[in-house]
């Protein structure tokens, strides 16, 4: 055996050397200018001999500093001898094997292409060439070829196209010599002006000669052939010509033949290379007119079912998908003006920007198509969207690279007489509180023991078990049934138990899964159908209308697991005043859990464990159904609504189950998208009734039992038409942002008239996005009031099949300012209802309205303790449309009005938080929601963190927007989070006082320790932040931040990471500190540059919902958002600690309440949420969004490979969801 290894390795150096021997006499013999062939001969033929024989002699030959490479091409260059170029020529080949891309770059970059070209030229001087020369010499340029960026624009000067295209043209029987050269050919063809120089002298009719019906003879030449068409036909000279000479019939024809005759599919290639010959064509206009004309939708579209069947053929369904989407006539959308439906007249029009071309533009600009839209390679469509913060992936060229725009310079822009005018705002300054009844009015230490009044505990989102069947009502005692009179009731809303405030913490998990909202047992189907929606009416209060009773202990000395029903509603036939004038409300039987209490008192016996109210131990429930009636008599919408939202009336209360990001089924989005074809190649079957249409006053109510009926005429609503295309699926079109013509995406509409168990389909069909999460799980979200009655009062995520595509509907260049072609994209999901005659609401996500903002707020003001609490709510200006901004201001009182606790109270950092500045981004409000019921409740870290810290709260800086139903802007039309460096008084006057706030404080050298902006992020999944540092933004771009000489606090990063160890939905690795230069005018880079404030960020909550952590693989909830609110408060105590421990002087047992408070719901699956290294993988998902497989990948969505399912990279721009990357 040693022997035999002794051998091997002896005969390995013996190689080696005879072939480093072998190079050396050849380059002897290149130096010499030896004219010696038979020597030359013999050396190349050795030399072949090894490289045929060993790998391991080929990579000698390319390996680093080895000359080989080069002796053999000078050879090649200087020799006259046939023989010797053919050795040569089949050693380059062996080196340039399949699997040696390396060697084939070592040979590129060692001149090769240029000596085999001028080889081909003077080989075609002779007449006839010498075949064998000639099919190695192009099998070698089909493999050097594509690694060589410059080959097209070489073989050109070189005179090489033609002598390539006359080989063929000569030897067109001669399979052996024309396949190396069609895939020269089509290394060629790459180039656009080698692929038009080849048309123009008739390459194009040459292949339609090699092309043809089935065969089994020459399939490889057929497969050569098609790909250097498809390459060719990328020009759209020859398109055009390809498409005058009928070729576009001829492909067609040929495709069917194979489809029909490959019946085992072992040609899948030859037939895919047709389609990509046909998708080749379609790029241009008349090429998608001719496949029209000739039957091209109904053709491929017939093949490609027939295909289904077989999942080898998925590139053949995905490609022919491709191009009939491609090809489907684009249209404008069914309206009269795709400007919204709604006209606001602004006090003073801008001088430039959207809304003043939006203006600007002529009458009915919008209703034309640009047909101009060819298109092909060169013209991508441009879809760079300033997204809040939400570019997924940054360019360099957006990365802010002036080292002096990068430093803060603080720049107040307004005079500190001009700033006076903000001193009301901060009455806490001067205040002496010796009005006040303080808690005490010794000075004391804090006792963590001390509770008073009703607490607000953090809302938390802890583990809880799954009931065995989540959808199973739970029980609730029957009533006696009500009498016939009793029909016109309206449900009542339940009081709920204010619970001691010492009540046992380890009930809440047992509270959550029996979370009640029950005011009536039974409904049956017809109460739905007539339980039409709240109206409103702006008179008094009729005396029989429904109040709201908050059961206390005092009222009940257990807690009631019965609430009873007022007296039936009377309609007041002068005044009309109550909640549901208007409409009579014809309610079925209910059987209501107690008896009128006129007749019988309600009952005190009833044991715990038969509570049937919704509990919320320790925690006041905010939400106030009459309450929110006199609160939304105050909100002025510019649709002047008159409606109220069953959701928004009854409330929301987090379901007690876990709701699972959905898996995507196989193949959904090109079903779906054939349905849509369908329509095309089937009008027939197309029903195209308009149904609902908010242009349209007159529009008829659908009267027929099987049509849905909708409406969105209440606060907050969006859905402007809808339109009944088949028997159970619609078409939805969502309004634009008032004074706009753009921005679609949020909706929340209600649906009535369904049956049960039948799949509805929605299309909403002109979002804006370029890609959405509904592509990566998440699901639209519903709340049915059947449910609700029957007490399940909560917002569920529903729908299957659900895909985020790019559809045949688009804007004119004009309309979509310049920008060609600009197409709409379509969110579609399915949903079987379970109740008959339901009424159901959908929202793009958890809806959170201005009237609930200022119930929540009146709430808080009336529950909380102002011994301990200092809570105070101010109009900070009025809207466009005259409603009011609130701004709230909560600390701890002082501990008394001695001198040193006034002082103590005056001097605490501020910090300053603001939200929902984009009214779509409603996560934003509930975040900020748990954030001040976090602040306003009594648990010992709650103190603290007041008697830390002054809270400076604008919690809704576009209360107009969200009012309206809008997406991003105000009522200006603007997305006010880029007004922030140039606010204006009369467009922006929330953003221009908000930054007054902000410019006071720097005048009076009180600068916020923290400013936060809560935003929402509907691409990325986990929260997260975006901060601002000079040096993270150098290290992004090609300059060196030690050069710059910036000196920087690395504080900025202290808040994330506190989060990223406390907070389940935070991510640490998804946070970026970069500043762009598209961002400079957002909240955070001016807070950050003009203010002042090193820790200035916007907090980015997903939509969708987590991939690391506790909730890794769950959709997120109001529950889990709340929590976020309040786990960001305990991240400031935390930040308190860290920033000054010196002045932290509470008791050690407060950090241990603190710790078990921080801790208590953050039981984590993955490592992930407490490391502080940035080691998250990213998050990779592939799925295609794009109508043309030829569309460039999207500015924000980089890294894009595969057609529809993610099993399939060939087509098509499949998304990645790309975090940022993340400097440790």
């Amino acid at each position: 055996m040693m022997n035999k290894i002794k051998m091997a390795s002896e005969k390995s150096l013996t190689n080696n050397s005879r072939i480093l021997s072998l190079l050396s006499q050849l380059e002897k013999i290149n130096t010499e200018c030896l004219v010696e062939a038979d020597t030359t001969r013999y050396v190349t033929s050795k030399i072949l001999h090894l490289a045929q024989s060993q790998e391991k002699i080929r990579k000698e030959m390319t390996a680093k500093g080895s000359t080989g490479i080069e002796v053999i091409l000078s050879t090649l260059e200087n020799t006259r001898d046939l023989q010797t170029t053919l050795n040569i020529l089949n050693i380059l080949n062996e080196l340039v094997a399949a699997g040696s891309s390396r060697r084939t770059s070592v040979l590129v970059s060692r001149g090769g292409t240029q000596i085999l070209l001028q080889l081909l030229v003077n080989v075609s001087k002779e007449s006839p060439p010498n075949e064998e020369l000639m099919v190695l010499l192009h099998s070698l340029l089909a493999k050097i070829g594509p690694k060589d960026k410059k080959f097209g624009v070489k073989a050109r000067v070189n005179g090489a196209l033609n002598i390539t295209l006359n080989l063929v043209k000569q030897n067109l029987q001669n399979q052996r010599l024309i396949l190396p050269c069609l895939q020269v050919l089509r290394v060629y063809s790459t180039n656009s002006v080698n692929a038009v120089s080849l048309g123009r002298n008739g390459l194009v009719e040459l292949i339609f000669k090699i092309i043809g019906p089935f065969s089994k003879k020459n399939t490889s030449l057929m497969k050569v052939a098609l790909d250097t068409l498809a390459a060719l036909l990328k020009s759209k000279t020859n398109a055009r010509k390809a498409v005058d000479r009928g070729y576009v019939q001829m492909l067609l024809t040929i495709y069917v033949d194979w489809h029909r005759h490959d019946s085992r599919h072992r040609h899948m290639l030859i037939r895919k290379g047709i389609l990509q010959s046909i998708k080749s064509i379609t790029n241009i206009k008349l090429g998608r007119k001719a496949f029209i004309d000739v039957n091209g939708m109904k053709i491929l579209y017939n093949t490609s079912q027939e295909c289904l069947a077989v999942r080898t053929l998925d590139p053949l369904v995905n490609t022919s998908s491709l191009i009939m989407r491609k090809c489907y006539p684009k249209n404008r959308l069914p309206l009269p003006t795709i400007k919204s439906a709604f006209h606001f007249q602004l006090p003073v029009i801008p001088v430039n920007g959207p809304v003043y071309q939006l203006y600007s533009l002529p009458p009915e600009v919008d209703d034309v198509v640009d047909e101009s839209d060819d298109n092909d390679d060169a013209e991508t469509e441009s879809e760079i969207e300033n997204d809040n913060e939400d570019d997924i992936d940054f360019k360099n060229d957006d990365i802010e690279t002036d080292i002096n725009k990068l430093k803060p310079k603080q720049e107040l822009g307004r005079s500190v007489e001009d700033l006076k005018m903000y001193e009301q705002f901060f009455p806490e300054l001067i205040e002496d509180f010796q009005e006040c009844d303080l808690v005490s009015k010794e000075p004391k230490p804090f006792s963590p023991n001390v509770t008073l009044g009703g607490p607000i505990v953090v809302p938390t989102a802890g583990e809880e078990p799954s009931p065995a069947n989540p959808a199973t009502e739970i029980p609730v005692k029957e009533g006696p049934p009500l009498q016939t009179e009793d029909c016109n009731k309206r449900p009542i809303f339940l009081g709920l138990v204010n619970r001691d405030s010492n009540t046992d913490n380890s009930l809440q998990n047992q509270s959550d899964r029996k979370k009640l909202f029950s005011s009536c047992q039974c409904l049956n189907h017809e109460i739905v159908r007539d339980f039409d929606r709240i109206s409103l009416q702006n008179a008094s209060k009729n005396e029989h209308s429904y109040s709201t009773r908050a059961m206390t202990k005092k009222e009940c000395k257990t807690s009631l697991s019965e609430v009873a029903c007022n007296k039936p509603f009377q309609h007041a036939s002068s005044c009309g005043s109550v909640l549901f004038e208007g409409r009579s409300v014809r309610l079925g039987k209910l059987c209501c859990s107690g008896a009128e209490p006129e007749e019988e008192e309600i009952s005190c016996s009833i044991s715990l464990g038969e509570q049937v109210m919704l509990e919320a131990p320790d925690k006041l429930q905010l939400h106030d159904p009459e309450l929110y009636i006199e609160v939304v008599k105050n909100t002025k919408s510019v649709p002047e609504y008159s409606e109220v939202a069953y959701p928004d009336y009854f409330g929301h209360f987090p379901p007690p189950f876990k709701e699972p990001i959905l898996e995507r089924p196989y193949g959904v989005q090109r079903t779906k998208i054939a349905q849509d074809i369908e329509r095309l190649i089937h009008p027939n079957d197309i029903i195209d009734r308009v149904v609902y249409d908010l242009d349209n006053p007159s529009c008829p109510v659908p009267d027929e039992g099987d049509v849905l009926k909708f409406n969105s005429k209440f606060e907050s609503g969006n859905l402007r038409k809808v339109i009944q295309i088949r028997k159970n699926e619609y078409d939805l079109i969502l309004n634009s942002d008032i004074n706009s013509n753009h921005y679609h995406q949020w909706f929340y509409f209600e649906a009535s008239g369904m049956r049960a168990g039948v799949a509805y389909r929605f299309n909403i069909i002109n979002c804006e996005k370029t890609n959405s999460q509904f592509n990566y799980g998440m699901q639209p979200l519903m709340y049915s009031v059947q449910d609700a009655l029957n007490g399940r009062p909560w917002w569920t995520r529903v729908g299957t099949d659900i895909c985020y595509y790019k559809n045949h509907f688009s804007r004119s260049s004009i309309a979509s300012g310049g920008q060609k072609g600009k197409s709409y994209y379509t969110i579609t999901f399915t949903v079987s209802f379970q109740h008959k005659d339901d009424v159901c609401y959908f929202a793009y996500h958890y809806p959170y309205t201005y009237s609930a903002l200022m119930m929540h707020l009146k709430k808080l003001d009336s529950t909380h303790n102002p011994q301990q609490i200092y809570f105070r709510q101010d109009v900070l200006c009025e809207t466009l449309s005259g409603n009011s901004c609130p701004i709230v201001t909560i600390t701890a009182m002082p501990e008394s009005d001695y001198y040193e606790h006034i002082c103590q109270f005056r001097n605490r950092p501020y910090i300053f938080l603001c939200a929902r500045v984009h009214p779509g981004e409603t996560n934003a409000s509930w975040v900020m929601k748990g954030t001040l019921e976090y602040l306003m409740s009594n648990t010992p870290a709650a103190q603290s963190l007041r008697e830390s810290y002054i809270f400076k709260i604008v919690p809704m800086l576009n209360p107009d927007g969200v009012i309206n139903g809008n997406h991003r802007c105000s009522l200006s039309g603007e997305d006010l989070n880029r007004q922030w460096q140039n606010p204006n008084l009369d467009l922006h006057p929330t953003i221009y006082h908000a930054k007054g706030l902000l410019q006071y404080l720097a005048t009076i050298k009180r600068l916020p320790l923290v400013f936060c902006d809560y935003h929402g992020h509907s691409r990325k999944k986990n929260v997260f932040m975006y901060g601002c540092s000079i040096k993270e933004t150098m290290w992004h771009t090609n300059l060196s931040a030690a050069s710059c000489d910036v000196v920087e606090d690395l504080g900025y990063r202290t808040l994330p990471k506190i989060l990223s160890q406390t907070a389940p939905a935070f991510c640490m690795s998804s946070c970026s500190f970069v500043v762009e230069k598209s961002k400079e005018s957002t909240a955070r880079v001016v807070v950050w540059r003009e203010i002042g404030v090193q820790r200035s960020y916007t907090m980015e909550s997903t939509l969708c919902g987590c991939d690391q952590g506790k909730y890794k693989g769950l959709q997120i909830g109001t529950r889990e958002l709340e929590e976020m609110g309040a786990k960001f408060c305990s991240g400031l105590l935390r930040l308190k600690r860290l920033t000054s421990p010196l002045e932290y002087n509470l008791p050690s047992t407060l950090f241990d309440i603190e710790n078990e408070l921080i801790e208590s719901n953050c039981k984590v699956t993955s490592p992930t949420t407490y490391v502080l290294e940035e080691d998250e993988p990213r998050f990779l998902e592939e799925v295609d969004y794009s109508a043309e497989s030829n569309d460039d990948p999207d500015v924000e969505l980089a890294n894009n490979a595969g057609d529809y399912e993610p099993s399939l990279q060939e087509e098509g721009h499949s998304d990645s969801e790309i975090t940022r990357t993340h400097l440790p």
